[in-house]
């Protein structure tokens, strides 16, 4: 590829401290990023990562500030700028990807103006022309229908749209460098691939430098050109991303290829009694229009599944965003009405039960959500949030619930000193933990965990998965695993059942759907899997 060789951003040197406490964040940093190609900048959280990205672009929080080094652009020290000049250099030379595109769209401003916005700060662009360029940055990002998009707001578009909205805006004044900062953490497979190779094909036809964020390793082996290593502020290996795959040089950068899951290490298959089955079931929410609000559609977001979980069992329920898993998880603990069908657990049908009928059901079915921290209340210490459920379903005398408390602390791997802390003094890692805890505090036979990784890092997240494996094993609870990643399977369920569109598409034991899948859908779900065994695709991204 042309232009490789060409440096257009160097970091030499970055220092950044906390200035309240003069913590060290970051210690030296240096690195070059170059036309035409991609740098992997990969890390757990809290290594640095942002930070640097962010303290190139002068866009640190005012806790932090940077106390030292060079940020290098076209002969210019960006560190070295009056402000007026920066925001110059943000969008025409430097710009930049967040994580969660959502947080980043204005909500009340649709997302073709959001485009056109940027443009008019930096260009002469205006009326026709204007709009006119917009729409070409939303096609030349794979946007389908950029007329009709323009005039969404974000909350109309997915995830992946989204997110190829603020690719657009990104692009729109056509920068020399691109940063990156784990743009598909949130994302589905599939949408996380076509995200990926949209990247990879702008760095290509542009000849973008790249500065790619992430902690999935799966990510850096199929897109990166160079990786960098970070940990606790500094990096510490770097290489040639072929090199670096055949022998990373330091035990983290092998800690975290490691961390990602055996597609190849199968569950044998289930036999058991059935502890949880389903017939048939619908949940379908109707849609009304014109002033009276009559009903002229549904949406029907389970249409007819039908499966059973056995006692001990761990079920895995696949599939993007959309194809009704949550909903599906939804109408087992009778939070969304079933439509038609039958639910039954133990032998008995739940979904028509009354509320006091339905108690005893909520002490035998417990949840685990996606995101911990909106799960529970912020004001409570971590002792209170598992204490509620105990209080509420167990009745147990005070000593020996204070002892329940301490023992599942202990068995989740958090010590004591954490008992009384409160949600936003924890990792991420950390809170699910006490999500885990809190769910096995009443003793539950079924534990529906809905995407309960999806936001944590590779190494956190397979500690948690082992420690989910490990609480089945000693306590013989049964698993309803919602997850949009077919990679995390392999090792932690006995059957998987693939959604789409609202139907169970198809379901088998693990190796059978993940070695034979028959479902075209299924198939692509496994090919949008990031690999690090899997060699890069051959086409001109790697010339």
């Amino acid at each position: 590829m042309t232009g490789r060789s060409t440096v257009v951003m160097q970091v030499q040197n970055l220092r950044v401290k906390a200035l309240e406490t003069g913590d060290t964040i970051l210690n030296g940093v240096s690195f070059e990023l170059k036309a035409g190609e991609i740098f992997a900048l990969v890390g757990e959280s809290g290594s640095g990562k942002s930070v640097t990205s962010l303290a190139a672009m002068r866009l640190l929080p005012a806790a932090l500030g940077i106390t030292g080094g060079e940020v290098r652009v076209a002969g210019l020290d960006l560190l070295e700028l009056p402000e007026a000049d920066m925001q110059t250099v943000r969008g025409e030379r430097v710009a930049m990807i967040f994580q969660n595109a959502m947080s980043a769209l204005n909500p009340v401003q649709t997302v073709g103006e959001q485009v056109a916005e940027t443009l008019r700060l930096h260009t002469s662009l205006r009326g026709g022309a204007l709009r006119q360029r917009v729409m070409q940055l939303f096609a030349e990002v794979g946007i389908q229908s950029p007329d009709e998009r323009y005039g969404f707001y974000p909350h109309q578009l997915s995830g992946g749209q989204q997110q190829r909205v603020m690719i657009a805006m990104a692009l729109a004044c056509e920068p020399d460098i691109l940063i990156a900062d784990e743009p598909t953490t949130a994302l589905d497979v599939t949408i996380q691939q076509q995200v990926l190779a949209l990247i990879r094909g702008l760095t290509r036809s542009r000849q973008l430098a790249v500065l790619l964020i992430t902690h999935d390793m799966g990510v850096v082996r199929n897109t990166a050109d160079e990786v960098a290593v970070m940990y606790r502020g500094e990096i510490i290996e770097r290489a040639p991303v072929d090199a670096f795959f055949r022998n990373p040089k330091e035990a983290y950068s092998r800690r975290l290829i490691e961390a990602l899951p055996d597609l190849t290490n199968f569950h044998s298959a289930f036999e058991g009694e059935a502890l949880l089955q389903l017939d048939d079931v619908k949940v379908h929410f109707p849609i009304r229009k014109g002033i009276l609000q009559r009903v002229s559609d549904y949406v029907r977001a389970v249409d007819g599944v039908s499966l059973s979980i056995g006692r001990g069992e761990t079920y895995a329920l696949v599939g993007e965003s959309g194809s009704g898993k949550s909903t599906l998880g939804r109408a087992i603990l009778n939070l969304d009405r079933v439509s038609t069908g039958k639910i039954t657990f133990q032998g008995v049908p739940i979904q028509s039960l009354n509320r006091r009928a339905l108690l005893p059901y909520r002490k035998k079915i417990q949840v685990i959500f996606q995101n911990p921290f909106s799960s529970m209340n912020p004001r409570l210490t971590v002792r209170e949030i598992i204490r509620e459920g105990v209080d509420s379903l167990m009745g147990l005398p005070v000593a020996e619930r204070e002892q329940r408390i301490s023992a599942l602390l202990e068995r989740v791997q958090l010590g004591a000193e954490f008992s009384q802390r409160y949600p936003h003094e924890l990792s991420g890692g950390q809170l699910q933990r006490v999500a885990i805890a809190r769910a096995l505090a009443v003793e539950p036979e079924l534990i529906i965990c809905d995407e309960p990784t999806s936001a944590l890092d590779v190494s956190i997240r397979a500690e948690v998965l082992e420690l989910l494996q490990e609480l089945q094993s000693e306590f013989g609870v049964s698993y309803l695993f919602i997850t949009h990643d077919l990679s995390i399977v392999p090792g932690l369920a006995h059957r998987v059942g693939v959604m789409q569109s609202g139907r169970l598409v198809e379901q088998g034991t693990t190796e059978e759907i993940l070695t034979r899948p028959q479902h075209p859908y299924t198939r692509a779900l496994l090919a949008s899997v990031p690999r690090v065994d899997a060699a890069w695709s051959a086409d001109s991204t790697r010339e």
